[in-house]
């Protein structure tokens, strides 16, 4: 079994008893109870120069623990401080270490878009997501029969929330043309094996380069040279990064260098 598969079987357990807890009437009646949600995918469209979606995690099956001392609100600070467009923040608590609760904590501290970095499975957990203050969710072709991506992009539209559509090889791409709502997002990171090439964004640009919704490079993307490189050969100016941010000694300067590439 590859990580990936192991992480949506435990993802599947966790749900079932998810449910149980919290019922999609209490959960919509908490998101009404709301009132502190932004458009992630336009404040992407709007931005004139380097989007950053600054991602915030305490550790991934890749590089295991990434901040000992991990403060999700110290770290949404810097972030926002230095001009992250948006912010991913990891809600998977088993291999990421992730919750619910730290959206909304940021939320209730920062304007800022949120994207909820998680497994997908089922419907249920947009209104879960958005319950907690998410204004994008993410959908992992690997991980989702077509049909079941379907019913998930269906449902974050009537929730109105922005859809990330993430694949890794040229079928996923393919299959990610027909959600016309969503961004797209170009993982560097083979989930089922974790290897990582940042070329994955440029062989794959060819087949999403006439997508109307934004494109986003993610993972694997550890400097300015990295970015700068995917941008040359693609104009992509999106990025979403995470470990390189997050294990940086001067983060505010590694992300300063980021928002020069495109000068």
């Amino acid at each position: 079994m590859n990580i990936l598969e192991k992480i949506i079987q435990d993802k599947k357990a966790t749900l079932s008893l998810t449910k149980k807890v919290y019922s999609l009437d209490f959960l919509e009646k908490k998101i009404k109870d709301l009132n502190c949600f932004y458009d992630f995918k336009k404040k992407i469209q709007e931005n004139d120069g380097v989007s950053l979606i600054s991602e915030i995690k305490k550790a991934s099956p890749s590089a295991g623990v990434l901040v000992k001392e991990f403060d999700h609100l110290n770290i949404a600070k810097i972030f926002t401080n230095n001009n992250s467009t948006c912010l991913s923040v990891l809600t998977e608590e088993k291999y990421f270490f992730g919750k619910l609760d730290y959206i909304l904590d940021i939320k209730n501290n920062f304007t800022i878009p949120v994207l909820a970095k998680d497994f997908f499975i089922d419907p249920y957990q947009v209104a879960l997501s958005k319950s907690f203050g998410c204004d994008c969710i993410l959908i992992i072709i690997a991980a989702l029969s077509s049909k079941q991506a379907d019913e998930i992009y269906s449902e974050a539209l009537k929730h109105n929330l922005s859809v990330i559509v993430e694949v890794h090889d040229q079928k996923e791409a393919e299959a990610a043309l027909k959600y016309k709502e969503a961004l797209i997002g170009i993982n560097n990171r083979n989930l089922k094996t974790l290897e990582i090439s940042i070329n994955n964004t440029v062989s794959i640009y060819e087949i999403v380069k006439n997508h109307k919704g934004p494109l986003i490079s993610e993972s694997g993307i550890k400097n300015e040279d990295d970015a700068k490189y995917i941008y040359d050969k693609t104009g992509i100016k999106n990025f979403l990064i995470g470990e390189s941010l997050l294990s940086s000694d001067n983060p505010a300067e590694l992300m300063n260098r980021f928002y020069q590439i495109t000068q």
